[in-house]
């Protein structure tokens, strides 16, 4: 069945046409550039969920598009795209979250994220228009009227994903336990453009800049003030490229001296984007605690570097203090009040 009979309303279907058209005008510069940087090149072409599996406990990609280098030859956030748009489709946004940002942290391919909500709803489109046409084969009434509402559901997705969302500068911090992590990873599916907000954590800027893994544990020369320096300084790098893209960020760090906070809310005042600064606080034993229960994580933190922590003055507080000594979910609701998300 041709799309347009399921769109709905005269027009939809050319109002997005053009709003693809204008999206692409307004990236062309960008994806030229990308283009010239080696970053259009031989990808899966076709990955979505569908097309990932377990194999021996590791994901593994399957039944990629083998009959056309051409249309395989695809820049590599587009390709990412597909497996993006099909986790928010499925309602699985906190995932596709988590996978955008893992992605761009190991990749940083955060020059092209200006360009990521026309992959998303090329990709949405793509899938509106291919479930359509399935429907000549579908077996019996009831399936067909499944993948009619699919369809529908594929191309208001499509629409939405080319909507401009406001984007703003959230900074997380807190001692080592405090939950910082936990939280911003609560948030970011809630903060602007699909699939959320650019997460920037800065226990895993360290491991990148040293060239290590974020799970690897680093030795204490690490740690150094001006190591240190260096991830507050890429952090503020990062943050101002996502805010230039259009993406919210958030910012995960300590944050422990008064000097370290205002640097993020000057990256926000030249952004032209809100700032909100929110310092969870909880007890000395429940943060050790959660140190010491933490299992394969990016934070080398110890009960020992808390305590270090903890006679440290952080100096005069303006950001929104939160009580996160209840738990999780609690320290979730205080801040979503406290940014007006609910």
């Amino acid at each position: 069945m041709p799309l347009r009979e399921l769109a709905g309303p005269a027009g939809r279907i050319e109002a997005i046409l053009d709003s693809w058209r204008a999206a692409l005008a307004t990236s062309d510069a960008l994806l030229e550039t990308r283009k010239e940087a080696g970053k259009v090149r031989r990808c899966h072409g076709d990955l979505h969920l569908r097309n990932i599996c377990l194999l021996d406990g590791e994901p593994t990609l399957f039944d990629c598009l083998e009959f056309s280098d051409a249309l395989a030859s695809i820049d590599i956030l587009y390709d990412l795209a597909f497996l993006l748009m099909d986790l928010e489709h499925r309602g699985l946004a906190h995932l596709a979250n988590r996978v955008l940002n893992r992605y761009l942290d190991r990749s940083e391919e955060d020059d092209g994220l200006a360009a990521m909500p026309l992959f998303l709803s090329l990709r949405a489109g793509i899938r509106a228009h291919v479930t359509a046409t399935a429907l000549a084969r579908a077996a019996n009434r009831d399936s067909k009227a499944e993948m009619a509402e699919e369809a529908r559901r594929y191309l208001d997705f499509a629409h939405r994903l080319l909507e401009p969302r406001p984007r703003r500068l959230v900074a997380i911090g807190g001692l080592s336990g405090s939950g910082k992590s936990t939280l911003a990873a609560g948030l970011a599916p809630e903060l602007g453009l699909r699939p959320g907000a650019r997460v920037l954590r800065s226990d895993v800027t360290r491991k990148l800049l040293l060239g290590a893994a974020p799970e690897t544990r680093l030795p204490a020369e690490a740690y150094t003030p001006d190591i240190t320096r260096r991830v507050y300084d890429a952090l503020r790098r990062t943050a101002a490229t996502a805010l230039a893209a259009g993406y919210s960020v958030i910012i995960d760090a300590v944050s422990l001296t008064p000097g370290q906070r205002r640097s993020f809310a000057d990256i926000a005042r030249h952004a032209g984007a809100p700032f909100s600064g929110l310092w969870l606080e909880a007890g000395a034993d429940a943060m050790a605690d959660r140190i010491r229960a933490r299992r394969g994580d990016a934070s080398d933190a110890t009960p020992e570097v808390l305590a270090q922590q903890l006679r440290h003055d952080p100096g005069p507080m303006d950001w929104i203090r939160i009580d996160a000594e209840a738990g999780s979910d609690q320290c979730l609701a205080a801040a979503r009040r406290a940014l007006s998300l609910s």
